[in-house]
């Protein structure tokens, strides 16, 4: 492996993710464990299904993981990230840019599929009872109705994206055997 070589024998780089994009990070870790757990046990979801239950509380956190990945966003875009553990070659670099853009799309895309679905089913969608929020699309609406089979579709989009995520960060620990994923576990300064 052209890559392994060198970078294997890089100086590593000790520069961590700071405390509060760690903590957005894991947030989004547990909310998409509960999120996906919940999504397979819930029931299926007919034309007549009331928003109760696990169904309930599924919006309630799809519509969490949206404000979290949002502040996520807002704190990317105005804090630098720390430069990468080693020295890939362009080609990878660029992927692995592209893939976290992708991640963070699909955070945001996937639970405004649900929400649309939601309210096209005339449900009110809110931060668990507590916190209304306005609706994507009307009650009745096709395309609201669509973006539910699309939020079923994207539900595996986003598993193989995280897969990915996951496969990537593993390497570069065992393969490349570069500090990625240390930085972006707790306590590493």
């Amino acid at each position: 492996m052209d890559f392994y070589l060198k970078t294997h024998n890089a100086p590593r780089n000790r520069l961590s993710f700071s405390a509060p994009v760690k903590l957005f990070h894991w947030i989004t870790v547990l909310l998409l464990i509960i999120q996906f757990t919940i999504g397979w046990l819930m029931p299926d979801v007919h034309k007549d299904t009331k928003p109760i239950g696990l169904i309930s509380l599924h919006v309630s956190i799809g519509s969490l993981i949206v404000l979290v990945v949002l502040i996520r966003l807002a704190w990317r875009l105005t804090h630098p990230t720390p430069p990468e553990p080693s020295a890939l070659p362009p080609l990878l670099q660029a992927v692995a840019r592209a893939t976290h853009w992708l991640l963070y799309a699909l955070l945001v895309a996937f639970p405004l599929m649900g929400w649309a679905n939601a309210s096209s089913r005339g449900w009110q969608v809110s931060l668990f009872g507590l916190v209304p929020l306005p609706p994507l699309s009307p009650t009745g609406s096709v395309l609201g109705h669509e973006m539910g089979d699309m939020h079923q579709v994207f539900a595996w989009v986003l598993l193989v994206a995280v897969g990915l995520h996951i496969s990537a960060a593993l390497f570069h620990h065992f393969i490349i055997k570069d500090d990625t994923l240390r930085r972006m576990l707790p306590r590493r300064r």
